[in-house]
């Protein structure tokens, strides 16, 4: 099977290195080059031909937002990747970058931690898998964009990169090979660790048998990770302005980042998105995305719903968690609510899920196709938690079809 190829662009020799070892550390994955800056990772497509790049913030020369313009401005669709800084300036350049095209970002350790890098090992090849597989089922689709050599050759008369440039060997990929390429994000995920920490059943669970009939919606909720934040962007542009039912997110993303990515995403929503606060109100017409490194709760009063933050201990390793925010929807709506999972690795969200399908609320799921990993939506579909499962394109539709109606 062809690994993913991956270019490495950061200004750094040590960290070209330490990325290029994680890198060959995975055998989905291999170096398809490096570059030092922007300018020279454009010089290098043409013959490198990566899948996907992992693209550094602060280059001279071309930073990683002016690299992102020009990708753009040339009609380039390989995906990217960015690694970010925590500061509160690299989150709001972070969500820059996905607004210019970016796919999906790591959080850098800065300052003395900056060089330690195994940190987020597991996270940035668990991205590059998902996001590089996409792109090589593109090229077998032939819905790839072909690389603007002509374009190209501008950046061909600058200074060659005094680094070792490994030879590119690409194979075609025949067709016999796509359904096992569709399949690889699921099956890496299950040989790693955290895939393996997670109980896998022989054979399909029984889905639970709802204890009463499905009734309109008040509420919907929403639990994703991996590959959420371009996921998120393309639904919310899609929503109908009209939407009656509220909406909650768990999106898992670091502290000090939600709140820069719910601003860019209220700019393309035609419903407020904003980051959560302790007792805002959940209302039609805004989404609330629950803030990094606190559950968020909901509270049905006879006037109005409220939002809780907590500081309750991580569930499923993460905080916020999908089944935090499940689990009090399910207590507070019952069978009035619109339960949604969606790409990320693990099992949050999955059992409260189940549960919630178990009061008679509807839920969905985002199907293995669309999923950069195709994770939590999975244990929740072996769980019997999911009643339908929807392709990111249809996912926007499919919840303005059960809003409209599903409303009181």
């Amino acid at each position: 099977m062809e690994p993913v190829s991956v270019l490495i662009v950061d200004d750094s020799a040590l960290m070209r290195s330490l990325i290029g070892k994680i890198v060959e550390s995975a055998p989905s994955l291999k170096i398809a080059d490096k570059a030092m800056n922007g300018r020279f990772a454009l010089q290098k497509l043409p013959r490198a031909t990566p899948d996907v790049i992992v693209l550094d913030l602060e280059m001279p020369e071309m930073t990683g937002v002016e690299f992102l313009r020009e990708r753009k401005r040339l009609g380039i669709d390989i995906p990217v990747i960015i690694l970010s800084s925590i500061a509160k300036n690299g989150a709001r350049v972070t969500m820059e970058c996905l607004e210019l095209g970016a796919s999906d970002f790591v959080t850098k350790p800065s300052g003395a931690e900056s060089a330690d890098l195994h940190t987020i090992a597991s996270q940035l090849v668990e991205l590059l898998e998902g996001y590089g597989t996409q792109y090589q089922l593109k090229k077998i689709a032939g819905t790839a964009r072909k690389l603007p050599i002509d374009r190209l050759r501008e950046y061909e008369q600058g200074k060659a990169e005094p680094e070792h440039t490994p030879e590119t060997n690409h194979a075609s990929l025949s067709p016999e090979t796509l359904e096992t390429l569709a399949r690889r994000r699921t099956l890496a995920r299950e040989q790693s660790a955290a895939a393996l920490s997670a109980p896998k059943a022989k054979t399909a669970a029984v889905p639970p048998v709802p204890i009463r009939k499905p009734g309109n919606i008040e509420i919907i909720a929403i639990g994703i990770s991996t590959g959420g934040p371009n996921a998120l962007r393309e639904i919310f542009a899609k929503l109908d302005p009209a939407l009656p039912q509220p909406i909650v997110v768990v999106q898992h993303m670091p502290a000090g980042f939600t709140e820069e990515f719910a601003n860019s995403l209220d700019r393309i929503c035609p419903l407020e998105v904003k980051e959560a606060r302790e007792g805002d109100l959940v209302k039609p017409g805004r989404i609330l995305i629950a803030p990094g490194d606190k559950h968020i709760e909901v509270e049905k009063r006879p006037l109005a719903t409220i939002a809780h933050l907590s500081d309750a201990p991580p569930q499923n390793g993460h905080r916020p968690s999908a089944d935090v925010l499940f689990e009090s929807v399910r207590k507070e709506f019952q069978n009035h609510a619109l339960g949604i999972i969606m790409t990320g690795m693990g099992r949050d969200g999955a059992a409260k899920m189940a549960e919630l399908y178990r009061e008679g609320s509807r839920t969905v799921g985002q199907d293995e196709t669309s999923s950069i990993v195709y994770g939590m939506p999975r244990v929740a579909w072996e769980l019997g938690g999911v009643m339908e499962q929807v392709s990111l394109q249809d996912m926007a539709e499919t919840i303005n079809r059960y809003g409209r109606e599903f409303a009181r």
